[in-house]
């Protein structure tokens, strides 16, 4: 199911044209998507991430080497609606590569799957938020020290993900979450390692790469380390997030923060 779901989603959304291309949909039932609470959309991106993410990008940004298009412009040839969207991935296009998902994949997860897709577009005139974001731009090259591990505009550190068009891929409550609970949900990528070598000495750093036999990281330094497993005392996976609390932020702070997140973006 797993393999087939890929398999129909990547094709529905690249080899159809279901962003900007040639082609036609077939005729959408009016219907709107039951599914577009914020669960649903994070199941949604689960089941992106998990089998689309490899051509699409985990954000869905697209991928050069594989000619997947962004999918985040919310700007789509064959379907102007949801229902347009589900028709498209459920049953495909006739005369062309696309296929339709696997007929046992439920309702619920090619609605959810739009969800995720549609918040990749997220405009900020849809929220009304009650930061500011120039103090909030002040907390988080201040205060916060996000600059610390995060990058804007190729300005910063790479100890954590690039926040320069966060907006096009989190929500307000998803932001405050990363800020509030950072260890709910934390992506490989962002897992850590600590390294015992034989003299005993310690080694810990994000968890750049990693197979059967060797083990890449970065330190907090940014320098790069590389590692036979099997001329090192041990290994040991962190899974937790190295994102710092946030408690000496006030309220207010933390409003502005999000504020200011959520003004970065991609201009389409």
């Amino acid at each position: 199911m797993r393999r087939a779901l890929a398999v129909g989603l990547v094709q529905a959304v690249w080899a159809a044209g279901l962003v900007a291309g040639s082609g036609s949909a077939a005729p959408a039932a009016a219907q709107e998507n039951p599914f577009t609470t914020t669960v649903d959309v994070r199941m949604g991106e689960r089941l992106f991430r998990a089998q689309c993410g490899r051509c699409h990008g985990r954000d869905g940004t697209g991928n050069d080497e594989t000619g997947a298009p962004d999918l985040t412009t919310g700007t789509f040839a064959n379907a102007s609606s949801d229902a347009g969207l589900f028709d498209v991935i459920r049953d495909g296009i006739d005369g062309t590569a696309m296929i339709g998902i696997s007929p046992r994949a439920s309702d619920q997860t090619v609605w959810q799957i739009i969800s995720y897709v549609n918040s990749l577009n997220l405009d900020p005139e849809d929220y009304d938020l009650p930061g500011d974001v120039g103090a909030g731009r002040q907390v988080y090259n201040g205060k916060g020290n996000c600059a610390n591990c995060h990058m804007v505009g190729g300005v910063g550190g790479r100890l954590g993900p690039d926040l320069s068009t966060v907006a096009n891929r989190r929500d307000p409550d998803e932001l405050r979450s990363d800020l509030l609970a950072p260890n709910e949900e934390v992506a490989p990528r962002w897992w850590t390692i600590r390294v015992t070598r034989a003299d005993g000495s310690v080694v810990e750093g994000l968890r750049m790469n990693e197979d059967t036999f060797t083990v890449r990281i970065m330190d907090a330094d940014e320098s790069l380390w590389h590692f036979m497993k099997s001329q090192v005392r041990s290994t040991e996976r962190i899974t937790t997030s190295t994102m710092p609390g946030y408690d000496d932020l006030t309220s207010t702070e933390v409003d502005d923060l999000i504020a200011y997140l959520f003004s970065l973006r991609r201009d389409s």
